[in-house]
């Protein structure tokens, strides 16, 4: 892998992976607009890891709070220990769904997750959800003191269903949240707090299929620039998202998921995807 394509694979996944247009979609794009295949999943499994990185150290507060009022909430039953206890079950409860869910969906359906066919229409779901959820859904008031495990059942659910690629991550959980009355606010930490056992534990479930030869092919000057680009980019992604939200509307997002639908479907043949 040349440089300028660890930079470009770098800026794809770090970009996408926060914002509700789905980073896997757009590495399989990427690849076939590069005409590079990624050997195995190596390489991506080394860039979400650069994610989650971003998410760890500019949530860290809110990271350290959360475990640290987990465990004393087992000697001090103040309300904000009690509010990071359930806080952090409700994060488990999610993660847990999504792992046992991710885990039937990938096997039942791994043959076509990549097919443009698919992606098209995974894309254009996205999309509808997120004009539904922002024209014609009421926003609701409820904070993390609110929630209830219902809530982090029915996120955790629909955050199984991004094992399409296609379907966002992060939009999933997001549409999700504010379905179940969250406001923005918390959807959106939710969301991005959820990312980290998610992702972190999809990757150690992958780590069998971790190849030096895949490493060794994409070479350790490539590696590292594109580890330290998806930093740069997830770190800017989380804050670009988080202001944006506060002063813009999710159907700009819908507007380019139906765009780049239509795009992977009329040019990119599955000739070319079978083979990524």
């Amino acid at each position: 892998m040349s440089i300028l394509e660890a930079i470009i694979f770098g800026i794809v996944q770090g970009i996408s992976e926060y914002l509700p247009i789905s980073s896997t979609a757009h590495i399989v794009i990427t690849q076939y607009v590069l005409g590079y295949n990624l050997p195995g999943l190596s390489f991506e499994i080394f860039l979400h890891l650069a994610s989650i990185l971003a998410v760890i150290i500019y949530f860290r507060k809110d990271i350290i709070s959360i475990i640290t009022g987990f465990f004393a909430y087992f000697k001090e039953k103040t309300v904000e220990n009690k509010t990071s206890f359930w806080f952090a079950i409700y994060i488990v409860v999610a993660t847990a769904i999504t792992g046992v869910g991710g885990i039937l969906l990938a096997d039942a359906f791994s043959e076509t997750l990549k097919k443009p066919l698919t992606i098209s229409i995974t894309l254009t779901i996205t999309g509808l959800a997120l004009i539904y959820i922002e024209r014609l859904h009421k926003d609701g008031n409820r904070t993390e003191k609110d929630m209830t495990l219902k809530d982090s059942v029915i996120v955790g659910i629909g955050q199984t269903i991004a094992v399409f690629p296609g379907i966002s991550r992060s939009g999933s959980t997001l549409v999700t949240a504010l379905l179940s009355g969250l406001n923005k606010e918390t959807a959106v930490r939710y969301s991005f707090l959820l990312s980290v056992p998610v992702i972190l534990g999809s990757s150690v479930l992958a780590f069998k299929d971790i190849s030096g030869g895949a490493f060794a092919e994409v070479g350790v000057p490539a590696l590292i620039v594109a580890f330290i680009v998806t930093f740069i980019f997830s770190w800017l992604g989380i804050i670009w998202l988080i202001d944006f939200l506060k002063r813009s509307k999710l159907i700009y997002f819908s507007i380019y998921c139906f765009i780049l639908a239509i795009l992977v479907y009329i040019f990119i043949p599955a000739s070319a995807v079978a083979n990524l």
